[in-house]
């Protein structure tokens, strides 16, 4: 129902569009507006609803054969860090296929209840060998993510020469680019990459996936790495082109069949995103980490510095005031490994620090000016 919804909006819009496009540039004076108005034909309003009601029942009937596709052939998903983030991801992957975890902890019981397999991480050779491993979602820590995949490698390693194949290895890490560098520079070339980020979590989706934002870059495909500013682009002229880092275009649909396969691993795995409800936003890790250092890392800086105030609830609390007693709720509920982690590993984190200690200072210089503060004042206040 919400994507018809979008579909007819989008519909509206385009309607909007293309009579807006045939316009003439100089509007005529208001005087003449009766003069060059042609009034459409009677019936004409009813045919376009129609059309509309059309490209709707169409559009969901492509998304019943979608799912139908995606049900047919399900992925097997193996998740390296089985906690709550990744039985979180997990529970909703249980829907469409095959989910394998493993972890540090026993949660053998948990993957039980949802339908899953678990293999401790003590036996991370038996999990990277599974027969029919299609996709590995790695979910740990930002400061553990390195050492996880280097553990990994050799067994992918082995795999590759005992069957011939490697899953397609994901991340979601809150930072990409440190992400993409760790898997492009330790996995096997083999091995296909699609760096991710989902920019919710256990409690900010804990009801529904619904229109929440899913960050990804298809990074390399059948050993192709993929110019990250371009991509693959469904919805180009040229439908399933995308761009490697030398600049040649290749198709979805070449002539490999390792490559058709990748291309079907990602899409199939992306699918599952997209019928959870998701906002599926296709970015450069590099544009993603200039964002998110302007928007998630500020948001936790703030609250964890808002949070040494020891800010508490009052009986004549504003609305703003609650919000900022929710901020700081939000972030502390997070560790500091993971506040740590969006510091250490975007590169434009400190970037974003010195910005907000300057604006602090200006801010406070500019109170300070207008009680009549001699300079030196200042300069002890700042």
């Amino acid at each position: 129902m919400m994507n018809q919804q979008r579909c007819s909006n989008f519909l509206v819009f385009l309607l909007s569009f293309i009579l807006i496009s045939v316009t003439p540039f100089f509007a005529p004076d208001s005087s003449d507006v009766s003069a060059t108005m042609t009034p459409s034909p009677a019936g004409e309003l009813e045919k376009l609803k129609q059309e509309e009601a059309r490209l709707s029942s169409l559009l969901a009937q492509v998304r019943q054969q979608k799912l139908s596709v995606l049900q047919s052939r399900p992925l097997t998903i193996g998740i390296i860090g089985f906690g709550r983030f990744g039985q979180f991801i997990g529970k909703s992957f249980s829907k469409y296929g095959n989910v394998i975890g493993t972890s540090r902890s026993d949660y053998t019981k948990i993957a039980s209840e949802m339908g899953a397999k678990y293999i401790p991480l003590s036996n991370l050779e038996e999990f990277a060998m599974e027969e029919d491993m299609d996709v590995i979602v790695i979910a740990v820590s930002i400061v553990s993510f390195e050492d996880t995949v280097k553990d990994l490698v050799p067994h992918l390693q082995k795999r590759l020469e005992e069957k011939g194949s490697c899953p397609l290895i994901v991340d979601v890490l809150s930072v990409k680019e440190h992400a993409r560098n760790v898997l492009l520079n330790h996995l096997p070339q083999e091995c296909d990459i699609l760096c991710t980020h989902p920019m919710f979590g256990p409690d900010s989706a804990k009801h529904s996936w619904q229109g929440q934002t899913f960050v990804y870059e298809r990074t390399r495909i059948d050993g192709v790495l993929l110019d990250p500013t371009k991509g693959y682009d469904s919805n180009s002229d040229n439908e399933g082109q995308f761009v490697d880092d030398q600049g040649n275009s290749h198709s979805a649909h070449e002539n490999s069949e390792a490559h058709v396969e990748g291309m079907d691993r990602i899409e199939r795995f992306l699918s599952i995103w997209e019928e959870e409800g998701c906002n599926m936003i296709s970015l450069s890790c590099k544009s993603h980490d200039e964002f998110t250092a302007n928007s998630q890392f500020v948001t936790h800086l703030m609250g964890r510095i808002l949070e040494g105030q020891g800010l508490q609830a009052t009986p004549i609390d504003t609305k703003g005031f609650q919000s900022v007693l929710r901020l700081i709720e939000t972030t502390s509920a997070d560790s500091f490994d993971l506040f740590y982690g969006l510091y250490k590993f975007n590169r434009n984190s400190k970037e974003t620090i010195t910005r907000l200690k300057e604006a602090m200072n200006e801010v406070v210089g500019k109170l300070l000016k207008m009680e009549g503060e001699s300079e030196e004042q200042l300069n002890s206040c700042l």
